[in-house]
């Protein structure tokens, strides 16, 4: 199934005292190039995230936003750094004999000295920050992807009836081709005529003349490969996902051949169908530029 490179995602998951939002979003690219915005603490997941969005898209600029709320009260301890009160303890009792000062030092006094007293955030169980995590970032993925889904099989459709119009560009062409040898015969013919009066025509080297033009204004080779451009195109949308790139090779090849055919006509409803031609094959491309 083909996809759009257009999609959206969301997903929020509350897992223990955790509350992992993520939004995912994207927009046409030649590559995939992700771009992500979360808090520092889950910058070392990074490598893990980028491995977990290529499971689910292969081309495309996305943009990833993830949130994280938690509510956890053991996060952040007290430590006590009994050394350092020592430290403190000892300097103020000897302030209190050198200066004949009251020995007035009070536990509440002490405690509020620097680093008597630290406040420390605990190390992340980074196992269950991860599994809480991957579970946003999967819903958020499978809904982007079904979004991404849905778009394709609307750009399938539309590509599908554009590919029906240019194959009946190519049927005119094709049916109108011998026509423009057999006019061009007859016209030359008279020319003839009209110079000789009635003097004899020459055959063959009418038919050489009629030969010339002929191969000249022959697109047989160019309105095959056409045929099989249009079908290989048929069947790369019925076909595997990720076929963008392959897509938008046989469009350029497409166009070459619709400008052979335009080049070579010198018949004015052919020229007139191999625009309309160019134009369906235009129209192609840029739908294909939508492709994952």
């Amino acid at each position: 199934m083909i996809k759009s490179m257009t999609g959206f995602g969301r997903c929020e998951i509350t897992d223990g005292d955790r509350k992992f939002t993520v939004e995912i979003k994207s927009v046409n690219h030649r590559y995939l190039d992700v771009n992500m915005k979360m808090p520092k603490k889950l910058n070392m997941f990074e490598a893990n995230i980028r491995a977990l969005i290529k499971e689910y898209a292969s081309r495309g600029k996305v943009d990833l936003f993830i949130t994280l709320e938690d509510f956890s009260e053991s996060n952040v301890t007290v430590r006590y750094n009994k050394e350092v009160a020592c430290e403190y303890l000892k300097y103020l009792r000897q302030m209190s004999e050198d200066f004949g000062l009251d020995d007035d030092i009070r536990t509440s006094t002490l405690s509020r000295y620097p680093e008597v007293l630290a406040m420390e955030e605990t190390t992340p169980d980074e196992d269950a920050m991860w599994r809480g995590l991957e579970k946003a970032l999967r819903g958020a993925c499978t809904q982007f992807v079904a979004v991404r889904e849905k778009e394709g099989m609307s750009l399938k459709e539309d590509l599908t009836g554009k590919l029906d119009v240019m194959l009946e560009h190519v049927a005119f062409i094709e049916e109108r081709s011998p026509q423009i040898i057999a006019e061009y015969k007859t016209k030359l013919r008279d020319k003839v005529v009209d110079l000789l009066g009635d003097a004899q025509v020459d055959e063959n080297r009418l038919l050489t003349e009629v030969t010339i033009f002929a191969d000249k204004v022959c697109v047989d080779e160019e309105l095959v490969r056409l045929r099989s451009h249009i079908k290989q195109t048929k069947d790369a949308l019925n076909g595997a996902e990720g076929v963008g790139r392959k897509l938008d090779f046989i469009a350029q090849e497409m166009n070459r051949e619709a400008n052979t055919t335009l080049s070579k006509t010198t018949d004015l409803e052919i020229s007139n169908r191999a625009i309309e031609l160019k134009t369906e094959i235009e129209k192609v491309r840029e739908q294909i530029q939508n492709i994952e």
